[in-house]
């Protein structure tokens, strides 16, 4: 099966979230997140850092508005849109205004807007810790939908799946570039955004986020720990909205390896300790 996504190279470039207080979000993660904040609309900010984009929109808290991957070149996002056709998906204008024209987008099987594009230059030099956005987490009643449309439909490569004794996908990650995963699923007792992610790339990078929340009485609610899947450290903490957000650091990075199966049990999830288990 072709690798579409993965020889687009495509990338987490910025993600859009919902918020019943668009302000009081915006705020939070310039002030946590170490980005800059700018109203573009009377219910939309704009929240930007080195490598890492949230728009907070006003509506409903928890919700994902839309999430935006970027492509490597033309070549790659036409053949990325190529394909959508080809397995029946209904194509859609791509929201997103950090997107050069001609981008696109499609709804997973849980209606969660997926956006392609080619990424507008930043011309703003920006200053402040390392956390590119890196991977965004599902949460779905039906994990094997999720990976069938990622894989089977867009081309993303299958990394690691976490298994239940019955033989049914507790969680499942998928790649569209050489890091272990972009987008993941867990399965839950909803629907919606699991966790999203920003990749510290070193481990005294996650001890000086750590040193960030610590300074602004943001505590934090898991970890320091170590993924299974993915090898990665990781911490988390929590927006006013309830919305998880994790700094990741030394995913692995994955070439050519066969996928593997993980046992559905908490030394998947957390080699170290304590592990939240979603099913």
């Amino acid at each position: 099966m072709s690798l579409t996504a993965v020889r687009a190279g495509a990338y987490l470039h910025h993600l859009a979230f919902e918020s019943s207080d668009p302000e009081r979000l915006a705020g939070f993660y310039r002030d946590a997140m170490d980005m800059d904040a700018e109203r573009y609309a009377k219910d939309e900010w704009r929240c930007q850092g080195p490598d890492r984009r949230v728009i907070v929109k006003n509506g409903a808290d928890r919700q994902l508005a839309y999430a935006g991957l970027a492509c490597r070149d033309k070549e790659g996002l036409e053949e990325l849109k190529a394909r959508a056709v080809a397995e029946g998906l209904s194509v859609l204008e791509s929201p997103s205004p950090y997107f050069l024209d001609g981008a696109f987008a499609v709804r997973d099987p849980d209606s969660h807007l997926i956006c392609f594009g080619l990424a507008r230059p930043d011309t703003v030099k920006r200053n402040g810790l390392r956390g590119p956005t890196q991977h965004l987490t599902f949460a779905s009643f039906d994990v094997e939908a999720f990976a069938a449309f990622y894989h089977d439909k867009l081309g993303f490569a299958l990394s690691d799946r976490v298994v239940h004794e019955d033989g049914t996908l507790a969680t499942c990650f998928v790649r569209s570039n050489h890091e272990h995963h972009t987008i993941a699923c867990f399965k839950s007792n909803r629907r919606g955004v699991d966790h999203h992610s920003y990749e510290a790339g070193e481990w005294d990078t996650i001890r000086d986020w750590c040193d960030r929340f610590g300074e602004r009485r943001i505590p934090l609610m898991w970890g320091p720990g170590r993924h299974g899947p993915g090898n990665n450290l990781f911490i988390f903490i929590e927006d006013p909205d309830g919305n998880w957000i994790e700094v990741s650091a030394e995913m692995e990075v994955v070439h050519d390896r066969p996928v593997k199966d993980w046992p559905q049990e908490p030394r998947t999830l957390n080699l170290w300790g304590k592990a939240i288990l979603r099913s």
